[in-house]
């Protein structure tokens, strides 16, 4: 398999000379399984990097009509779907998509994104778009194949709920966490909390039990992963401030790791305020406490190719 980071902060986009390297758009990341990249193609997230993955996609059979892709969507707040209006594949003729997202109780898939180019947001609203559009809705805890690949998924600790995805294809995972507080402080199940808890405070059975077993959930779907691309925006100091964002930290993602035993961290979802250096920064301070796992920061255009069994990852950028 072959993953490809378009998008890689979180909250909203941040254009600039400070994050140029790394890069600003929000969260998108492209996975492309089989030896000869003629395995399906799946998208996960649909963040403003999207838009750039569209205008590479159509280049290929996407510009002919005749491209199909799979949108893996881990939560519908907007830095994860703000980029699909603009995604030039949909609006081809022909092109197939299938959207899949977890279940909601009060909308229906396809109208949460909808209302997103409804007027006055948006001059083109959906039905324009031309391609073949086709939503599947998630429950907790989901298995389904997408041709060779197996797709299962977990609830995480955030607002409204996220969840998160494990791709398995010819012997070789990726999972893809985020966006989750950790399992040990609050358990997030409202979109809005007026007054969390800090960080330290008893939690009440029930909560504790939650968060348990949602942390057991997450372990087990990256039960001996090669890579877990995780939700790390902050640091263990911004997050005793902001514990109900339902963010984590690089702490939270190597430990997980550890409890499941993969072999590779991706440090994701970085803090649209973080600069380049301050991400090289992070990165080699956990590296140096963390040797037992290949750690590394996602950056726009970079591509991760996994290994034969017993080699590590090949990390291309493309630019």
């Amino acid at each position: 398999m072959k993953v490809r980071f378009w998008g890689v902060r979180g909250s909203y986009p941040v254009p600039g000379p400070d994050t140029n390297r790394y890069g600003g758009n929000t969260s998108c990341v492209a996975v492309r399984a089989g030896d000869d990249d003629d395995g399906p193609f799946i998208i996960i997230d649909a963040g403003t990097g999207i838009r750039k993955l569209g205008k590479e996609m159509m280049q290929s059979e996407f510009g002919a009509g005749t491209g199909q892709a799979h949108l893996l969507v881990s939560h519908t707040h907007w830095d994860h779907i703000q980029g699909l209006p603009f995604f030039a594949p949909v609006y081809q003729k022909g092109n197939k998509f299938f959207v899949y997202a977890r279940q909601r109780d009060d909308t229906h898939l396809r109208a949460v994104f909808a209302s997103q180019t409804d007027s006055p947001y948006f001059p083109v609203p959906f039905e324009n778009v031309q391609a073949d559009v086709a939503f599947r809705e998630l429950v907790e805890g989901a298995r389904f194949e997408i041709g060779p690949v197996k797709v299962s998924c977990t609830r995480l600790n955030h607002p409204w709920i996220a969840i998160a995805y494990r791709l398995d294809c010819d012997g070789k995972s990726v999972c893809y966490v985020t966006d989750t507080a950790p399992f040990r402080d609050i358990l997030i199940e409202q979109e809005y909390i007026r007054q969390p808890p800090k960080p330290g405070d008893p939690l009440s059975p029930s909560d504790a039990a939650k968060l348990a077993a949602m942390r057991d959930g997450v372990v087990r779907l990256c039960e001996g992963a090669d890579l877990v691309i995780y939700d790390t925006q902050f640091t263990p100091e911004e997050y005793k401030v902001r514990p109900h964002w339902g963010h984590s930290c690089p702490e939270d993602a190597i430990e997980i790791a550890r409890a499941a035993g993969a072999k590779g961290v991706v440090l994701f979802h970085h803090a649209p305020e973080r600069t380049d250096d301050q991400i090289d920064e992070l990165l080699a301070a956990h590296r140096k406490t963390t040797p037992d796992l290949q750690l590394l920061a996602a950056a726009e255009g970079m591509e991760i190719t996994l290994g034969p069994e017993g080699k590590g990852h090949e990390v291309k950028t493309h630019k």
